[in-house]
C-alpha cells in the first residue's frame, strides 16, 4: 500500500529524543526517508535510527548543534548529499531555561536565543532555497507564546513568540513556490524536558493530563500532507486547553 510520504525526504532538526523522536518515527512510518539531528548524545540517536531500519524504514542521524548556523547548514547539505532532495523540514530543536528577568544570566539568554531563534532562522534560511516546490516547513514552538503562566518563563516565551512571528513572514516569502510554513505550539508534553512539572501544571489543564509526543507528531503528519496545502502561516496550539 502506498504511504502518504513515499518518495519524500524529511529533515528533523532536534530529532533524537522526546517530541523530535516521535516526529521522526511518524514521518518514517508514513514513508519518508528521514534525516535527523542530535546535539551531543549519539546513543539515543543510533537506537532511533536502528529501530526505524528494523521496521523497514530509512533514517540517518547527523550530529549538529542547533545553536551553530554552520552546523545547521552542514546537516542540510548532508541530507541532500545522501538523499538528493528535501521536501519536508521540521525544526524541533529548542532549549528551556527558567529564571527571573533580573536574575537570568546573560550567557543563558544568549544560548537560548541562539538555539530557539537564530537556529530556527538559520534552518529556514539555508533550507528554503533547496526545498522542493510545494514543500513543507513546520516549526515546533510553544504555547508559552500564547500564555505565560509562571514567573521565570519570560525569556523562553520571548523566543517562542519570535518563532511564531517568523513563521508568518516566512509563509508570505515562500508562498509563490507553494511551500507552506506553519508553527505548532505544544503545551505540557510528557518528555524529559517537563519531568517533575506534572504536579504543578495538571491543575491548569482542562483535559486533566499531560500531552503525548505522538499527538504532536500526528499534527506534524497532517501539516505535511497534501490535504494541508491551504494551511500556511498558522500557529496551531495543542495544549489540552491550557491556553483557553
Amino acid at each position: 500500500m502506498e504511504r502518504e510520504q513515499d518518495g519524500k525526504v524529511a529533515l528533523v532538526l532536534g530529532g533524537s529524543r522526546g517530541i523530535g523522536a516521535a516526529i521522526v518515527e511518524r514521518l518514517a512510518r508514513d514513508g519518508a526517508q528521514v534525516a535527523f539531528t542530535y546535539a551531543a548524545s549519539p546513543g539515543p540517536a543510533e537506537a532511533l535510527r536502528a529501530g526505524i531500519a528494523a521496521r523497514g524504514g530509512t533514517a540517518i542521524a547527523l550530529q549538529a548543534d542547533s545553536g551553530d548556523a554552520a552546523q545547521i547548514k552542514a546537516a542540510i547539505d548532508q541530507t541532500l548529499d545522501r538523499f538528493g532532495r528535501l521536501d519536508i523540514l521540521v525544526v524541533n530543536a529548542g532549549i528551556l531555561r527558567h529564571g527571573a528577568i533580573d536574575q537570568f544570566p546573560m550567557e543563558e539568554f544568549d544560548r537560548m536565543v541562539a538555539v530557539n531563534i537564530r537556529g530556527v532562522f538559520a534552518a529556514l534560511h539555508y533550507a528554503a532555497p533547496r526545498l522542493s516546490d510545494g514543500g513543507r516547513i513546520v516549526t515546533i514552538g510553544s504555547n508559552a507564546a500564547a500564555r505565560v503562566a509562571f514567573a521565570g518563563a519570560s525569556v523562553y516565551a520571548m523566543t517562542k513568540t519570535a518563532v511564531a512571528a517568523l513563521v508568518r513572514g516566512a509563509a508570505l516569502d515562500l508562498a509563490p513556490r507553494r511551500i507552506t510554513v506553519n508553527n505548532i505550539q505544544p503545551g505540557p508534553i510528557g518528555t524529559d524536558m517537563t519531568e517533575g512539572l506534572a504536579e504543578m501544571v495538571l491543575p491548569l489543564l482542562p483535559l486533566g493530563r499531560m500531552g503525548e509526543t505522538r499527538e504532536i507528531a500526528g499534527l506534524v503528519a497532517y501539516l505535511v500532507r497534501d490535504e494541508a496545502a491551504f494551511v500556511t502561516g498558522a500557529s496551531l496550539t495543542i495544549d489540552g486547553g491550557y491556553s483557553i
